[in-house]
């Protein structure tokens, strides 16, 4: 990825994650190269950490509630420090599926997928794959309940 587009990229989610109307923040996610289905609602404050590159690592799909202050985290490196070669450095994915709701301030980290109808409580750090029709909460995320549809 070029230098432009990096910037570009970085700028864009900048701006996207304070915008005031839920629709202008999903169109400068989308032109940032994440994929969002329709009728989606993304919070303010959301924040997106990734390596900033062409590949699409955020995917959330149709009628996804995000609440405020959520963090994805799709990529995690130590950096410039000396430890860096000896901690796995992950560059992975976020995948949430149709009609999730994601409670305000979850930290969800690489390599999860949130199954469709899911719903993760409010300050719950999400360290694995959370099955549909679930409802999940905690530090680490833990089941506490379904989702019944009658």
């Amino acid at each position: 990825m070029s230098s432009y587009r990096k910037i570009r990229k970085k700028v864009l989610k900048y701006l996207a994650s304070s915008m005031p109307i839920n629709q202008l923040r999903i169109k400068l996610y989308r032109a940032a190269m994440y994929s969002i289905g329709e009728d989606v609602y993304i919070g303010e404050k959301l924040t997106i950490v990734d390596k900033l590159s062409d590949q699409k690592n955020i995917t959330i799909g149709a009628r996804v509630a995000i609440s405020p202050g959520v963090i994805l985290v799709a990529s995690s490196e130590p950096n410039f420090s000396k430890i860096k070669q000896y901690v796995k450095t992950v560059h992975g994915t976020i995948q949430i599926k149709d009609d999730a709701w994601i409670g305000a301030g979850c930290i969800i980290l690489p390599n999860v997928t949130i199954g469709e109808g899911a719903v993760i409580g409010a300050g719950a750090v999400v360290t694995k794959d959370v099955d549909p029709y679930t409802i999940v909460a905690g530090v680490p995320a833990k089941k506490i309940n379904e989702v019944r549809i009658p």
